[in-house]
């Protein structure tokens, strides 16, 4: 217990000594101390970024326990403790209780806790607001990340900010996404949700309305998912993608400390970056995805068939195949897709190489990272059962090798991004 105490206090004399600002704000909860409504105290991150503690959307009498920008004169939420448990009145009390943060109502009733069992716990636990706006619970003598006991970053609300991660924790299980607040004034669950489903050749993020895909990212090229529009390079921020026996996940950071930049799923079903500059008013959305209703929408042409802005009607067979029925296709339900006109033989095919495109959904696509373009093609031509290959990175004029070997679904063309798509044809068909 000793070790525990006197390590604490020394932390505490070194801030203090170092700590000409520590008046200014305070971004630990110790195991004695406790945030309420009516004290207005918040926690205030270092740096000045981020504030946590209670609010109340503008229509309603529900508190929320929560964090928000601290220097942004319109309010902006990046994450909710007790979203889908609001507290119904003014009455509430966040304090450490058995080595868990826990979050009481006016009957000291649990709304919100972190949950954690712990055995042999020994140090007492400090909650603590980070710089990054990562609100962690952490032994009070250990401030290593890797001994965080818990994280926001882990709970999403709508928002992902710098250095969180969007995607899979292989280790434990754990798989962070966003979901949308019900609407602007209500942050409670909303219908909306982007994630990551890894249970494929290639790692996507769907975006979901009531659990129901209704737009696919693309899977990652190397320098973006395609069908994202990040394109921009900036200086500012950097894109990482992660693949690795321990976790699948998207995450960026900002160089530039002054610029605030996160993305958020949007009550209407939109994934949107916004950026604030130092002299902005308002955030500035950057782009937002799906872009465009017709394209964009899930599976909206069918199998082997794609979507193209510039043609009347936007859905079109891929070269060698034709409409599967045509009454529908002239009726403009494209749903049942198209079929080959001539059947593969499996010897003398060929490949119509359809340029600028996204690539097709890979439920069923076999991935090879190690072979270049031209092996990737005779692979494909030994299996019988390939339908299509590209390469995976688009770096380097172009690496990796992803074969499909089932239908091909979910693909659109781009104007200017986007990826060589070769489709399997028989010979007749490749005039």
């Amino acid at each position: 217990e000793n070790s525990c105490t006197l390590s604490f206090l020394l932390v505490f004399f070194v801030m203090i000594l170092f700590h000409p600002a520590l008046s200014i704000y305070i971004n630990t909860l110790s195991a004695t101390e406790s945030l309420t409504i009516s004290s207005k105290r918040t926690l205030v991150s270092p740096g000045n970024v981020f504030e946590l503690g209670f609010f109340k959307t503008t229509l309603s009498s529900r508190w929320y326990l929560g964090i928000w920008y601290k220097k942004l004169s319109n309010r902006t939420y990046v994450w909710v403790a007790n979203r889908d448990n609001p507290l119904s009145n003014s009455i509430g009390t966040l304090k450490i209780s058995n080595m868990n943060l826990v979050l009481f109502d006016h009957s000291n009733k649990s709304v919100w806790s972190t949950n954690l069992t712990r055995e042999n716990a020994r140090c007492p636990v400090v909650a603590e607001l980070l710089a990054n706006g990562n609100f962690v619970m952490r032994d009070s003598n250990n401030n290593d990340a890797s001994g965080f006991l818990w994280q926001s970053f882990d709970y999403p609300t709508d928002t992902l900010l710098p250095e969180m991660k969007l995607g899979y924790d292989l280790k434990t299980g754990l798989n962070r996404f966003l979901t949308s607040w019900r609407n602007s004034d209500d942050p409670s669950s909303g219908e909306f949700s982007y994630q990551l489903d890894t249970q494929r050749g290639m790692p996507e993020f769907y975006l979901l309305k009531s659990g129901l895909r209704a737009h696919r990212s693309g899977s990652w090229n190397g320098v973006q998912f395609s069908g994202i529009p990040e394109g921009q390079n900036l200086s500012y921020m950097v894109y990482n993608f992660t693949e690795t026996s321990e976790e699948v996940a998207y995450s960026f950071r900002m160089t530039n400390n002054s610029i605030y930049s996160r993305i958020q799923i949007s009550s209407e079903g939109f994934l949107e970056r916004l950026t604030w500059t130092p002299n902005s008013i308002a955030w500035n959305l950057f782009w937002s995805s799906p872009v465009e209703p017709k394209c964009d929408v899930y599976k909206a042409c069918g199998p082997y068939s794609y979507c193209d802005l510039n043609t009347s009607p936007v859905c079109n067979c891929i070269q060698g195949f034709k409409p599967l029925n045509v009454q529908q296709w002239d009726l403009r339900d494209w749903s049942s897709g198209c079929i080959r006109r001539t059947q593969l033989s499996c010897s003398g095919d060929g490949f119509t190489r359809m340029r600028r495109m996204k690539l097709p959904e890979t439920t069923k696509a076999i991935v090879d990272r190690s072979i270049g373009v031209k092996e990737c093609e005779k692979r494909c031509l030994s299996d019988c059962n390939c339908t299509a290959y590209a390469n995976v990175d688009i770096r380097n004029g172009g690496t990796g090798c992803v074969i499909w070997t089932g239908a091909l679904e979910d693909i659109r063309t781009y104007f200017a991004e986007g990826q060589d798509l070769n489709v399997r044809l028989a010979p007749a068909d490749l005039v």
